[in-house]
């Protein structure tokens, strides 16, 4: 199983002050997950381009879009030439990805595939063996700070044992109102990367919000003040 790894959304962060905020925690933070939104696929619209590109000025870290769009596939060399790493999918708006894949390997972008809480597994089992990483959401894709919807779990278990069962080598992230409180949840059902955005970006101290996470994920001992 691959290691544990913490991405800190950047819709949570203070628009106003991007480069602070994304400075401030790439110490700590493994990846940062991008949520790039068309208004279509879903009903909100957050940042696309422009954004991505003048913030990959400024850190090393790793880029995860997460593409909330109903053409998921359109942009993946302006992606890439903005500084993306990895691309995920949601399988809702392409349901053979065949063509994407292929897409994002010419582009040299790591490509994963994303389930939204109503989609079972089965609907991303076939194309398991192809992706680098599945995203199961645990809210409705679309805002931030929504409310962690644990009926998610066993997904995230299913998808585990069939990575495992095929000696895949496939990460599983978990994003959506992810917390102190529900991380183990998520970390026992199979989950490897955790997307957390409000935890992290809304916490007093980010930096110690992230070590916080790290220290459950890993089973060191950590107390609550």
């Amino acid at each position: 199983m691959a290691s544990y790894r913490i991405a800190p959304s950047l819709l949570a962060a203070d628009f106003g002050h991007l480069v602070q905020e994304v400075r401030a925690i790439e110490a700590e933070a493994d990846l940062l997950h991008l949520d790039v939104m068309d208004g279509h696929f879903v009903p909100n619209i957050s940042f696309g381009l422009p954004v991505i590109a003048s913030l990959r000025r400024h850190t090393d870290l790793p880029f995860d879009c997460h593409l909330m769009t109903t053409n998921p596939d359109a942009y993946l060399p302006e992606l890439a030439a903005a500084g993306v790493d990895m691309v995920t999918m949601h399988i809702e708006a392409i349901p053979d990805p065949t063509g994407a894949m292929k897409a994002a390997a010419a582009n040299d972008l790591g490509f994963g595939l994303v389930i939204s809480p109503p989609t079972p597994f089965s609907a991303v089992a076939p194309f398991m063996e192809s992706v680098n990483m599945l995203l199961v959401m645990s809210v409705n894709p679309g805002f931030g700070g929504q409310s962690f919807m644990p009926e998610v779990l066993p997904k995230i278990e299913e998808a585990r044992n069939w990575i495992e069962s095929n000696d895949l080598d496939a990460d599983i992230e978990i994003d959506g109102g992810l917390s102190s409180d529900n991380i183990i949840s998520a970390k026992n059902a199979g989950a490897t990367v955790f997307v957390a955005g409000t935890s992290v970006f809304g916490a007093p101290d980010p930096v110690e919000a992230i070590r916080d996470l790290r220290r459950m994920i890993e089973g060191k001992i950590w107390i609550q003040e």
